[in-house]
């Protein structure tokens, strides 16, 4: 089990991770550290495998925590828990040491998942820059999301919140194997292999509906 300290100080977003991290099982909670941005030696002295950073301040001192953990403990997987994801901040993230960017628009339950694929290297993904070499057909991506229909779109945004096949299914008056089915093209068109990687899609495509912050409900 992996050990995993929460860098935060919004009690409404340490008490969704929490919540979201122990009903998963599979992390090893440590903690949370919540004065703003703290010394990066109270982090490392925990020596957690991953910890979890709420960008309280998109600045600087972010960057230097960020920078500071991986000086001291580059085993330590770096995951920052955003509203931004715009290319050049994620850009700068990654170039401090982070290891990935979670949307605080996922649904608590969908955390852990997102957090444990991405640690495993299951989840990549890099947005386009503007001094990119020009493509000479657009991205299958998009035209893939564009491609996709209303039902497909409504699977999706409900795999994103966390919800299972089952739960899908009772929400839509469906059946499992038409779950199963819409799915299925999901993937195929996303180019993606499961519902985390569709679910991490999602996010960082702007496809959910009625974005919120994480929050306990």
């Amino acid at each position: 089990m992996q050990r995993l300290l929460v860098v935060a100080d919004n009690s409404l977003i340490l008490g969704a991770i929490a919540i979201g991290l122990r009903e998963s099982g599979e992390f090893k909670l440590l903690g949370h550290v919540d004065e703003g941005m703290p010394s990066w030696r109270r982090i490392v002295d925990a020596a957690p495998d991953v910890v979890l950073i709420d960008d309280m301040d998109r600045g600087g001192s972010l960057l230097d925590l960020v920078r500071q953990i991986k000086g001291e403990s580059p085993r330590t997987a770096v995951i920052i828990l955003t509203m931004a994801m715009d290319a050049d901040w994620l850009d700068t993230v990654f170039a401090a040491g982070a290891v990935a960017t979670i949307s605080k628009a996922a649904h608590p339950m969908a955390l852990a998942t997102l957090v444990r694929e991405t640690v495993s290297g299951h989840v990549l993904y890099r947005h386009p820059r503007s001094d990119d070499p020009p493509q000479t057909e657009p991205a299958a991506a998009s035209t893939d999301e564009q491609a996709l229909t209303a039902r497909e779109l409504e699977v999706l945004r409900l795999v994103a919140a966390g919800a299972t096949n089952g739960e899908i299914a009772r929400s839509l008056w469906v059946t499992e194997q038409t779950v199963k089915f819409h799915l299925s093209n999901v993937y195929r068109k996303l180019d993606v292999g499961n519902r985390t990687e569709a679910s991490h899609y999602a996010h960082v495509n702007g496809l959910l509906a009625e974005p919120r912050p994480l929050g306990i409900s």
